[in-house]
This record gives structure tokens, C-alpha cells and sequence, in this order.
């Protein structure tokens, strides 16, 4: 059996569209595959790596929290881009929308804007305030009552000595003045002389009576 040269030729076209098809769609389909975006956010901070991008052309990555702070401004790269040390997010006590653009120099369809949420740290938290309480003031330390000293202070005020007193068995010391009972006695030398003459007067009478 002969087939003939028209159903050859169309076999072969037919085969040959096939694989610059299949050629096509590979092709096309590589530079999709080969750009890498890779970003990873955790609660304190943000780390990027893109990889296969062209080298031929101008890429841009901007990184930023949403309604706030930017944290990577635009940065022009070539083939790859990686964060040396990562993004630190600012303090939060709620969690971040945080968004990576990428701006492929070979297609916008190569391009990327994602988000992703940041945490909150679990030692973030603030702590609540606390509480002032009143103070009750301070009562002074009672004052220590000095216990009295056994001996006698050093420093006390020595008694003045009492003036002593004339001892009973010394002779009464002469009187320089005159005293109240010189008439008394005066008048009993009187009388004892009188009567010493009258009993002298009275011997004399006797013995002349005698004679």
C-alpha cells in the first residue's frame, strides 16, 4: 500500500507546529519560573531574597508597613537582591500589614505586591500601670529612755557640807562683854560679906561678955 506524498507532507506540518508549540510555551514559561520572590516576616523584623530575576534589565524592591513606616525605600538590583540583616519592624502592640512591592524590569507580569502580617511579640506587651497606692507616713522611732547609771555622774553638783556643830565637851570660850547676871552675883558677895560680919560681930560680943 502506497500513501501518498500529500498525507506525508501534512503529518510532517502538522508535527513540526507541534514542537515549536510545545517550544513556545516552555520558552514562555521559564522567565515565570525563574523569578524567585522569597520574604519572610516575623514579629520583630523582615527578610527578603529574590533570585533569578534578569540581570540585563532594571528590577525594584520597596518594603513598608502599611499606614506607616517605610522600612526599605526603593532599591534598584540586578540579578538577586538580599537583605544583609533584616528589617527591623518598629514596637507594636497589634499586628502590621506589612507589603512588598517588586517591580520587574522585564514585564509587569513579573512583578509582585504581597502582604503579609507581623505579630505581636509575646514580650512586647506593655505592662499595666500600676495601681499608686497611698503612703502612709512615716511615724518618728520612739526616743530611748537613757537607763539610769549605777554610779553617780562625775559631773554632778557636790552637796555644800552642813556647819558643824559645837561639841558638847568643850569648854565654853570667855565672853569678851559684859553678861546679865554680874548684879546677882555682886549682890550675893554683898550679902555673904554682911553676913560674915554679923556672925564675927556677934563671936566678938560673946567672948567680951565672957571676960
Amino acid at each position: 500500500m502506497t500513501i501518498p506524498r500529500r498525507s506525508w507532507r501534512g503529518a510532517g506540518a502538522f508535527a513540526a507546529a507541534a514542537v515549536v508549540g510545545l517550544a513556545g510555551g516552555v520558552i514562555s514559561a521559564a522567565p515565570a519560573a525563574a523569578h524567585t520572590p522569597t520574604w519572610v516576616v516575623t514579629c520583630s523584623d523582615v527578610s527578603v531574597d529574590l533570585t533569578a530575576y534578569s540581570s540585563d534589565v532594571a528590577n525594584v524592591v520597596t518594603v513598608s508597613v502599611v499606614g506607616g513606616k517605610e522600612l526599605l525605600p526603593a532599591t534598584t538590583f540586578g540579578r538577586e537582591f538580599h537583605t544583609k540583616t533584616p528589617l527591623q519592624l518598629p514596637p507594636h502592640d497589634k499586628e502590621l500589614t506589612v507589603r512588598l512591592v517588586v517591580k520587574a524590569g522585564d514585564g509587569e507580569k513579573f512583578s509582585r505586591d504581597e502582604t503579609k502580617q507581623a505579630p505581636v511579640c509575646e514580650d512586647s506587651t506593655p505592662s499595666p500601670t500600676p495601681t499608686p497606692t497611698e503612703t502612709k507616713p512615716t511615724e518618728p522611732p520612739a526616743t530611748q529612755t537613757p537607763e539610769p547609771s549605777a554610779t553617780p555622774s562625775e559631773t554632778a553638783t557636790e552637796t555644800a557640807p552642813a556647819p558643824a556643830e559645837p561639841s558638847p565637851s568643850a569648854p565654853d570660850l570667855a565672853e569678851t562683854g559684859s553678861s546679865s547676871a554680874t548684879p546677882v552675883i555682886g549682890g550675893a558677895a554683898i550679902a555673904v560679906l554682911l553676913a560674915g560680919g554679923g556672925i564675927l560681930w556677934s563671936v566678938r560680943k560673946r567672948r567680951s561678955a565672957q571676960h
